[in-house]
C-alpha cells in the first residue's frame, strides 16, 4: 500500500506539473480563447469537492476512456518483462486501468492549483523585463523561453514542493474507487483485526514521515537554488 501511494503520487506530480504549466501560460495568454478555457478549467476543478469530482470523474468519465486504451487486456497480452515493468512502475497489471483512473484524476484535480501556481510565477516577473525584452526584438515564444520561464521556474519550485506533499496526503481519496494503497489497506486490516486505533496511528506516522522527509529534501533544494542564485 505505501508503495502504490509513492506511485501514485509520483506521476500523478508529473503530470500535474505538465498540465499546470500548459495552463499556467495558457492563463497569461493574451488571447482570449486560451484565457477563458484554462480559467474554466481551474475554476471548475476549485470548485468541486475532491469526493464529488472523483466519483464523478471514475463512473461517468473513466470508465469510457480506459476501454479505449485497452488496459483491461494488458494483463494477458503482454510478455513477462513487460508485466515486470508494469508492475514495478504502477503495481499490479490486473488493476492497471484503477491506478490509471487515480492517477489521472489526481493530476486533474492538483493540475488546477499547479495551474496558479505558474500563473503567479509568471506574473511575478517584473513588466521592465518583458518589455526589454520585447525591444531588442525577441518574440512571444522566445521571450517565454529566454527570459520569463527561467526566473518563474525558481519561484515556483518552493510551492510546487508543497503541493506535492498536499498530494501525498490528498491520495488518500481514491481509495474510494478500490485502489489497494495505503488508506485503503489500512481500512481493510483495521476491519480484521479489530485493532482501529493502533493501526490508524501507525499510518497517520507513515503519512508524517513520508511528508516530513519530503519538506526536509525540498527545503535543502530550495537552500542550495538560493546560494547558487547568489
Amino acid at each position: 500500500g505505501l508503495f502504490t501511494t509513492i506511485r501514485l503520487s509520483i506521476w500523478s506530480i508529473i503530470l500535474a506539473a505538465i498540465l499546470g504549466f500548459i495552463m499556467g501560460m495558457m492563463r497569461t495568454s493574451r488571447r482570449l480563447f486560451p484565457r477563458m478555457l484554462s480559467r474554466l478549467y481551474v475554476e471548475l476543478i476549485r470548485n468541486i469537492p475532491p469526493v464529488v469530482f472523483i466519483f464523478v470523474f471514475y463512473f461517468f468519465i473513466s470508465s469510457q476512456i480506459t476501454p479505449l486504451l485497452g488496459l483491461d487486456s494488458i494483463s494477458t497480452d503482454s510478455s513477462p518483462i513487460t508485466l515486470k515493468v508494469l508492475d514495478f512502475l504502477l503495481g499490479p497489471p490486473e488493476l492497471l486501468s484503477n491506478v490509471v483512473s487515480g492517477i489521472i484524476c489526481l493530476a486533474l484535480f492538483e493540475g488546477a492549483y499547479v495551474t496558479e501556481i505558474v500563473r503567479a510565477g509568471i506574473q511575478s516577473i517584473p513588466k521592465g523585463q518583458v518589455e526589454g525584452g520585447m525591444s531588442i526584438g525577441l518574440s512571444r515564444i522566445q521571450l517565454m523561453r529566454y527570459v520569463v520561464m527561467p526566473q518563474a521556474v525558481q519561484r515556483v519550485i518552493p510551492p510546487l514542493a508543497s503541493q506535492f506533499i498536499i498530494l501525498i496526503k490528498d491520495s488518500s481519496i481514491v481509495s474510494l474507487i478500490s485502489i489497494q494503497e495505503l488508506t485503503f489497506l489500512t481500512m481493510e486490516v483495521a476491519t480484521s483485526t479489530q485493532r482501529v486505533f493502533e493501526i490508524w496511528v501507525f499510518v497517520a506516522g507513515m503519512y508524517f514521515v513520508i511528508s516530513y522527509a519530503c519538506a526536509f529534501g525540498f527545503s535543502r533544494l530550495e537552500k542550495r537554488m538560493a546560494l547558487h542564485k547568489s
